[in-house]
């Protein structure tokens, strides 16, 4: 499912999402444990997961870069979440929310 050197994140391959709209979904139907879990796992691979993918070309991914870039964008989803809200939603954010229309095809 994943390039060998980032087998260690293959139990969080529910995070593998096809876009912004599920991953949002994922975030919010996740609890501060299971984020922080997620978190603690991948932070430490960020850097090296970016290298690793720069050696391709975007289009072209391999499906297993492929899914740890979809991976690393979960990670992004989840980072304010654990590293400054400690909760899920954004705080005193009310019913408001942002629903993207068009975003990147990877």
């Amino acid at each position: 499912m994943l390039p060998t050197d980032f087998a260690a994140l293959e139990p969080y391959g529910d995070w593998i999402l096809e876009n912004e709209r599920e991953r949002y979904a994922k975030r919010l139907a996740s609890s501060m444990e299971e984020m922080q879990a997620f978190y603690d796992a991948a932070f430490p691979l960020l850097e090296k997961a970016a290298a690793h993918l720069d050696e391709f070309v975007l289009h072209e991914l391999p499906e297993a870069e492929r899914n740890l870039l979809l991976l690393m964008f979960s990670l992004v989803n989840v980072s304010f979440p654990v590293e400054v809200w400690k909760q899920p939603r954004v705080p005193d954010s009310g019913a408001a929310y942002l629903d993207l229309v068009v975003e990147p095809r990877v």
